[in-house]
């Protein structure tokens, strides 16, 4: 039962000085700070919003809560490759800047075009299970769920199989770079990474233009190529977002599959029911994405006076959408720590939602589908080996260490 303790909790919040008991388990302060202040004041004189209710209402109304980030990244990064980059990328911008990009992005995303990656897909998965097979102890990040998205994204955008093994280095410290605090070390890494990844981009650019690959398979020529109608990205734009694909696409998908693997650990009856009925599995996938949502922050700043939960806030004041508390929301979510693989209704807000929902979800969403039901079907007596790492991070929140012991499927 939540009462002084919890209340405690959430006058102590402070989003620039977490604990490790927080990024180990944020949920207990979620709660408390939803019951106690879920228009939580922050020092900076922004708010922390913790109700379903005040998050969708920023994330419908983008004229009011807007999405650049050109004020709030100068100071954070300077005149510095981090901040080239994410105040260039997708998610960090308004219309219609943002409606053309997206245009462009989503355009390469199709169903059709996604559908067309599901044999590929389920071939990479069977691949790395048989390598797992033959090992026994494996570490179910390292060597499946990291290993998934960045071959899915290097092949949406055409990076020979001999070039992958930068990226997802690349994307962490990228990435990284988004926590609330950064140190010096961070700054450096991120800087760095994008630094490369641009120098690597120019070349296979280069490359792409010189000989195009097929634009309803390869990505990157289709952005290259732009729309019918002569829409374009500049040349900045596509090399930005292509570092924006590949960081959408990876480490959200990585905790996806990652979160929910670990989520079964610690929830066997869900694991059994799971393994007994396949055919609960896209349910399950809203669900895991729901009880540890890969991504837990988004930010938004006022463009003019505006009441949120009953609060005045002026124009320019930053606005934190905790996604990984409004998903465990009670007035939304009926028993919302208990892991359901069969919830019903799920409107969970782990994609975003408005003009800024995830343009990736439907193949995030066939991604965890096939990664996590093959894996089940092939090793569902699976056990811990060691004591997971989390990833320590309070906007992506994944582990970078899940050692496990496999075994196959039991003979009926």
């Amino acid at each position: 039962m939540l009462g002084p303790a919890s209340a405690e909790l959430a006058d102590s919040f402070d989003l620039a000085a977490l604990t490790e008991a927080f990024y180990r388990d944020p949920y207990p302060t979620y709660h408390a700070l939803r019951r106690h202040a879920p228009l939580k004041r922050l020092a900076n004189g922004g708010y922390f919003l913790t109700r379903y209710a005040e998050v969708m209402q920023v994330y419908r109304d983008s004229d009011r809560f807007s999405s650049d980030k050109q004020a709030e990244f100068a100071p954070k990064f300077g005149a510095t490759p981090l901040y080239d980059h994410h105040t260039s990328s997708l998610v960090f911008n308004d219309p219609p800047r943002h409606s053309r990009v997206r245009r462009l992005i989503a355009g390469a995303l199709t169903p059709r075009a996604i559908a067309a990656m599901e044999p590929a897909l389920t071939a990479l998965v069977d691949r790395l299970l048989d390598r797992m097979a033959a090992r026994g102890s494996v570490d179910l990040i390292e060597d499946f769920a990291a290993a998934i998205p960045v071959e899915v994204i290097g092949t949406l955008l055409g990076v020979p199989v001999a070039e992958r093994a930068p990226l997802r280095g690349w994307s962490l410290a990228i990435l990284g770079a988004l926590e609330p605090t950064l140190s010096p070390a961070m700054h450096a890494r991120g800087n760095r990474a994008v630094s490369q990844f641009l120098s690597y981009l120019e070349d296979l650019v280069a490359r792409r233009r010189a000989a195009p690959g097929d634009p309803e398979q390869d990505v990157l020529t289709r952005l290259i190529a732009g729309e019918a109608d002569g829409t374009r990205l500049s040349a900045a734009e596509l090399l930005h977002n292509c570092i924006f694909l590949l960081n959408a696409g990876h480490e959200t998908t990585t905790n996806l599959i990652g979160n929910a693997l670990a989520a079964l650990l610690d929830h066997p009856a869900e694991r059994a029911r799971l393994v007994a009925l396949p055919e609960l599995m896209r349910s399950a996938v809203e669900e895991f994405l729901r009880f540890e949502s890969s991504n837990q922050l988004g930010n938004r700043i006022t463009t003019r006076p505006v009441t949120l939960g009953g609060v005045d806030l002026p124009a320019g004041t930053p606005v934190t959408l905790c996604i990984g508390a409004a998903n465990r929301d009670p007035a939304q979510f009926p028993d919302p720590d208990r892991l359901d693989v069969a919830r019903s209704p799920n409107r969970h807000v782990a994609f975003g939602a408005g003009i800024h929902a995830c343009a990736g979800l439907s193949l995030a969403r066939l991604e965890g589908t096939v990664a996590i039901g093959r894996f089940l079907a092939r090793f569902p007596d699976y056990a811990a080996a060691g004591a997971p790492v989390r990833g320590m991070r309070a906007r992506f929140r994944g582990f970078l260490s899940l050692p496990c012991q496999i075994a196959p499927a039991r003979v009926q």
